[in-house]
């Protein structure tokens, strides 16, 4: 479901997307695009601050003997699921607009709220625990 909404928001045009304000967005394709790229921009923020947290990890991890957890390894899978759970309640709050030319700007409003809390608690653990 995200990947149709997101889908949908890129079929927009290169040429249109470079136009629009989203400070001053009013049509609802310009409001789901500019929703979009926030969300993009919180991803962008998301990964930076998940390769701080796996490289503080790795440090961590350095000596390890064989067979004992990696903290790095349980970082990435906490990763993985955190991302399944994130699509599938954004997918939920879209619901809300199903089918509607609204529900782009929910989901994509969703995913980016939930990209920055995430990335607030990567760098939380980072900054408590780095050193």
């Amino acid at each position: 479901m995200i990947r149709i909404v997101t889908l949908a928001v890129l079929l927009a045009g290169p040429a249109f997307a470079q136009e629009i304000d989203c400070a001053n967005a009013m049509a609802q394709q310009e409001l789901n695009l500019c929703a979009y790229r926030d969300w993009q921009d919180a991803d962008a923020d998301l990964n930076k601050a998940y390769k701080q947290a796996v490289a503080m990890l790795k440090d961590w991890d350095a000596d390890l003997s064989e067979g004992e957890p990696s903290a790095a390894n349980a970082l990435r899978d906490a990763q993985r699921a955190w991302i399944t759970f994130r699509d599938k309640a954004c997918e939920v709050e879209g619901y809300a607009m199903r089918g509607g030319s609204a529900e782009p700007l929910l989901v994509n409003g969703c995913l980016a709220g939930l990209t920055r809390e995430r990335t607030a608690q990567l760098l939380a653990l980072v900054e408590n625990y780095g050193g």
